[in-house]
């Protein structure tokens, strides 16, 4: 949450632990912004459906463009004669990358992967870029991609802030102490 972090919010303003921020708004965790979304997702505003329509129509023009550019890769192997074994060598990796992608950022959406197995199968993400794509397709026809994993946080760290700040109400010095 951006209560932890510090990222800015799309009004400018840095989420710090029981600050508003703006004057206005309620003290407490900030919805940490999704990329193409901002924190359109937290209430559905401010054209968070066209937003998913263009996060769908661009991943999936994308990966039909990615496929295009693949099959001209895929030709000029052939135009090279590098022999069968090479070509399907080729096929089986992207193939396999893209599933591999696919899974990966299907599971992303859900749960957070730590630093270091992102920064390993980078690599593999990159080589399976189309997998990626179809991932964010398929799953911004349902909700924005990543919205559930970042709504139950939210929900959590409101939840974390709501108890903290009901045991601290009143002056404690003022507390009438039993003798």
């Amino acid at each position: 949450m951006s209560e932890e972090s510090g990222i800015q919010d799309p009004t400018g303003t840095t989420g710090t632990p029981g600050t508003t921020g703006t004057p206005g708004t309620a003290p407490g965790p900030r919805p940490e912004p999704l990329r193409f979304f901002g924190t359109t997702w937290v209430d559905h505003d401010g054209g968070y459906g066209a937003r998913r329509l263009g996060v769908a129509v661009g991943s999936l023009a994308g990966a039909a463009a990615g496929c295009f550019v693949l099959r001209f890769a895929y030709e000029g192997l052939a135009i090279a004669d590098v022999g069968t074994f090479v070509n399907l060598l080729v096929v089986v990796m992207f193939a396999i990358c893209s599933a591999l992608a696919f899974r990966r950022t299907w599971e992303g959406f859900s749960r957070r992967h730590d630093a270091a197995s992102q920064a390993s199968t980078r690599g593999l993400m990159t080589i399976g870029f189309v997998g990626s794509l179809l991932a964010y397709f398929f799953r911004s026809l349902k909700e924005a991609p990543g919205e559930r994993l970042h709504r139950e946080e939210y929900e959590t760290a409101r939840e974390q802030y709501a108890k903290r700040t009901a045991r601290r109400t009143g002056n404690p010095s003022r507390k009438k102490r039993k003798r």
